[in-house]
């Protein structure tokens, strides 16, 4: 498949899914009212699907690969976050399960990603 966009790009689309449900989990309960948490988690949360855009539009193979590596530890960066939010009870074990299965599935496409382009002849 041909990749024209960088909203064709799987880990894009998770990521962006992803974001919405932190959204939604954040805004509401015992989280609500933590700004600097709160504020945190979404950031992360955003950067790495826009590290993934930046990086698709960034004109080479190794700033492209770069900004995927940035929008890895952005996720790893949430990865963190979520285990902070279920010790202090912002999110219940369902809740970490899920955003944590969401999490693995975007970081494995994006870690695929890093090395399908390491590993391919591109001009760039």
């Amino acid at each position: 498949m041909k990749i024209d966009s960088f909203t064709d790009i799987e880990a894009w689309k998770q990521a962006r899914l992803f974001v919405v449900n932190v959204y939604n989990i954040f805004s509401q309960g015992n989280s609500q009212k933590d700004f600097g948490f709160r504020d945190q988690i979404q950031r992360a949360s955003v950067s790495i699907m826009s590290n993934i855009a930046e990086g698709f539009d960034s004109g080479s193979k190794k700033s492209f690969i770069q900004f995927l590596t940035y929008s890895y530890r952005s996720a790893s960066e949430v990865e963190s976050l979520l285990f902070v939010a279920l010790d202090i009870n912002y999110l219940d074990a369902n809740q970490h399960n899920e955003l944590m299965s969401q999490l693995n599935s975007i970081k494995k496409l994006i870690g695929g990603f890093i090395r399908y382009l390491k590993n391919t002849q591109h001009p760039n």
